[in-house]
Formats: C-alpha cells, structure tokens, sequence
C-alpha cells in the first residue's frame, strides 16, 4: 500500500507542530509566511526547489 502526501502538506505540518510546541505569537506566523513568500521570488528560489526535488528523490528511491 503506497500513501502519497504532498510535500507542502507535509511541511505546513511540521511547522504547525513547531510553532504549537514553541507557543509562537501570531505575528510570528505571519512574518514566517511572508518570509516564505519572499524567498519565493528571490534567485534562491531554483536552489531550494531543486534541493527539495532531490532530497524528495532519495526518500522516494534510496540505492537508486
């Protein structure tokens, strides 16, 4: 059996579980987010995606 999650889905996860152990301010969130957004458009944006495409390639296929 074979359980697909998108990796965004995955991520928002992990931050929530981060900011609820750490008690974040709402503020927080909301300079995380547009820090997130920000980064989007910035010429690391090809670096990070293409980071995340390997590194979600050696989890999905590992000896390959």
């Amino acid at each position: 059996m074979t359980v697909t999650l998108p990796l965004v889905f995955v991520l928002a996860l992990l931050a929530w579980l981060i900011v609820r152990s750490m008690r974040l301010p709402a503020w927080a969130w909301v300079v995380l987010i547009l820090f997130g957004f920000y980064l989007a458009h910035t010429f690391l944006a090809p670096l990070i995606d293409s980071g995340t495409r390997t590194a979600t390639t050696i989890v999905n296929h590992p000896g390959h």
